[in-house]
């Protein structure tokens, strides 16, 4: 079986799990997440832990998958996810402004992004982006979007990156 499937997910002091048939509620400070369990992986709960279980031999890989979206919301509601972005290149700037973030890269005209609900997005620097949030997938999802409006190119590293993101560099072409 699984290894990650067989490892329990301890639920952390307040935070609330309301398992209702395939529907798993996971309420805490930072949000309110749900999920529909796929049909082969059960569930029970004891006490503070949760505990996944396949309901046939074939659904192992699934187990494994469920239990780890499952641990990703309580993570998610107790703590949060966020993600640091970094822009490079000369008038590359970002600003947040209430659920929108006004990026100027290097185009004729400023970029818009609307954020979407359950995500905030701050700009410590003008040249650093923080995506937070509760969702981990929303959260990725906004930063590769962000991401895709000038992604770093290999010349000169000019882009918007990860923070923790290494951009292989090329030499230029020679006579």
């Amino acid at each position: 079986m699984s290894r990650i499937a067989k490892k329990p997910i301890t639920v952390p002091a307040g935070i609330e799990v309301k398992i209702a048939g395939r529907s798993v509620n996971v309420k805490g400070p930072k949000g309110n997440l749900n999920i529909d369990l796929h049909e082969t992986v059960s569930i029970a709960q004891d006490g503070e832990v949760l505990n996944l279980s396949p309901q046939n031999p074939a659904a192992i890989a699934m187990t494994g998958t469920m239990r780890s979206l499952v641990s990703n919301m309580v993570t998610g509601v107790s703590e949060g996810f966020e993600k640091k972005l970094t822009l490079i290149g000369v008038g590359y700037r970002a600003k947040a402004q209430g659920n929108s973030l006004n990026l100027q890269l290097g185009f004729s005209h400023p970029v818009d992004y609307t954020v979407p609900e359950g995500i905030t997005v701050e700009t410590p620097s003008q040249t650093e982006i923080l995506v937070k949030g509760a969702d981990k997938q929303k959260v990725g999802q906004v930063s590769a979007e962000i991401r895709a409006y000038r992604p770093p190119e290999p010349y000169k590293g000019k882009g918007v990156r990860y923070a923790d993101e290494y951009v292989i560099r090329k030499e230029a072409k020679k006579k």
